[in-house]
């Protein structure tokens, strides 16, 4: 062996058993008692939520939009229900029912967007916003709504 390699074999014999002796200062918990009733730990009662697959990337953008313009009216979710709903006279629709997504292809609600609520005979509290946003974003903010599914509404039959 040459006389080099002895400080590298040196540390590395001082890494391992350092190693091994710190995996063997871990103590488990004695078992109980034979009839103790055993209690699961208190973060092992709650579930995980289930983990939503992530946006594609035209989709974050969607939501970025949303979130910037129609947020504010349409809420978190889309459920109507923004810190400003309750000041428009209608309240903003929940776009996340089923039966309204289900009524409304998509080029109908680019045109929604584009011209605005009074555009389509709607509401004139939703304004439009053809010159605001490209049609790059308004078909991105569809997209997005397409994705607000309200997980509480009755299966459709």
């Amino acid at each position: 062996m040459r006389p080099s390699m002895l400080p590298r074999l040196a540390w590395g014999l001082v890494l391992v058993l350092g190693a091994a002796s710190g995996c063997s200062r871990h103590k488990e918990a004695p078992a109980p008692a034979a009839g103790t009733p055993v209690t699961p730990p208190a973060e092992a009662a709650v579930a995980p939520a289930p983990l939503e697959p992530p946006l594609s990337y035209e989709l974050r953008l969607g939501k970025q939009v949303f979130q910037h313009y129609c947020l504010t009216c349409h809420g978190e979710t889309g459920a109507g229900d923004g810190f400003n709903a309750f000041n428009v006279e209608p309240h903003p629709r929940d776009l996340g029912d089923p039966a309204f997504q289900k009524a409304k292809v998509d080029a109908d609600l680019k045109d929604t967007v584009r011209r605005g609520g009074v555009g389509v005979g709607l509401s004139s509290g939703m304004p439009p916003w053809g010159k605001t946003l490209t049609p790059d974003q308004i078909d991105q903010v569809v997209g997005y709504l397409r994705t607000l599914k309200r997980t509480d509404a009755p299966p459709a039959s």
